[in-house]
Order: structure tokens, then sequence, then C-alpha cells
């Protein structure tokens, strides 16, 4: 294995740094009931909240904070940041969007979830993740299989495996651009008809 220990120690500490998202002294996510809403069970799949009203939900998810959610943070919130699940963001849109602008305001959110006492759909991909690979690597796989007790040698996982297998090729491509530039002629860069041989 190329990458070396420090990197290994230094990405677990990193997760185990990263703390708690629910503000107690338990760095796991709440237990919800399986009959919960898909709202319940994002809030503590993916930001490990019991807690919290409309205004926040609606506030964590406008992710350019402009007081409205657009189609592609819908897709965000949902964890879908593919085009082919436009369809999703239609059906949202269809039952938020009150005003038919193509945007779903505070208000409007606020309406449908405190006065009409709706939730959000749950689409059946699951409670959504929106957080780059650390963040999504850490919550969705850290914090259930190891904690601060866990030695290199227990990253056996096939998520650990794949977690730290990109890294040592992030490492292996970092090496490769630092040689390139202290080279003065990139010879990969050089189209193959003017090259010697």
């Amino acid at each position: 294995m190329r990458l070396s220990s420090l990197v290994l120690v230094g990405l677990a500490g990193g997760a185990l740094s990263h703390g708690d998202h629910n503000g107690g002294s338990s760095p796991q996510k709440p237990i919800v009931d399986e009959h919960a809403s898909w709202i319940e069970k994002h809030m503590a799949e993916e930001h490990h909240l019991a807690s919290f009203d409309s205004a926040s939900f609606f506030t964590l998810h406008d992710f350019d904070g402009d007081g409205s959610w657009e189609p592609r943070e819908i897709l965000r919130t949902y964890g879908l940041m593919d085009e082919s699940n436009k369809h999703i963001v239609r059906e949202i849109l269809g039952l938020l969007d009150a005003d038919r602008d193509g945007l779903v305001s505070r208000d409007e959110f606020a309406r449908f979830i405190d006065v009409e006492h709706k939730t959000l759909p749950d689409v059946g991909t699951g409670p959504g993740h929106h957080g780059d690979d650390e963040y999504e690597y850490e919550i969705h796989h850290w914090e259930k299989f190891h904690d601060e007790n866990t030695k290199l040698e227990d990253l056996t996982h096939p998520e650990d495996i794949e977690h730290f297998k990109k890294h040592e090729q992030m490492e292996e491509d970092q090496e490769r651009q630092e040689a390139m530039d202290k080279q003065s002629i990139v010879e990969e860069n050089i189209p193959a008809k003017f090259r010697r041989d």
C-alpha cells in the first residue's frame, strides 16, 4: 500500500475531529422511527439533527442563500445532482411552487410544511446526500463502523479500501503533476507528429 500511515492517521483524525452534527456529546446520528418522514430521516442521516423547524430546514438547503430553492438546489437536497432526475424537480415544484415561477420561496415552503402540514416526499432514492466525498465517508461509514480506537489494520471494509484508494490516486496524481511542473518541456503535451523518436 503506497499511502503513508501518516496520511491515514490524519484522515482518520479529521473524521473524528469533525465531531457531532447535533451539538451533543455523541457523534452518532439521532435514531428515527422507520415510519418517520423523509425530512426527518434526511436531517438525522445527513445532518445528525433530531430537532429542527421548517425555516431551519429551508435555510440549510438554500445552498446559495438567496431565499429560494432553484431546481439545482432541490436536486442537491435529495442528493441527485444528475440532470436525469428532472422529473423529481417537477414533482417537488408541483407540490411547493404555488405561484408557478419555477422556484420555491421560503414562504411557499413554510406554508406547505407548517400550514398544510405536509412533508417532502420520499422519492425512493434514500435520505439524500449533498456533502463532498470526505463528508459522506465520515458520516455514512466512519461514524457507523469506526471510532477513535480504530487501528489502521481495522480499516478493511470495502468503503475504507475504496476511500483510501482514491486518496492514493490523488497523491499519485499530485506527485505526477509536481514532476511535470519541474520540467521545462512536458513531453506528454507535445503532439506526436512533432516528437523525436
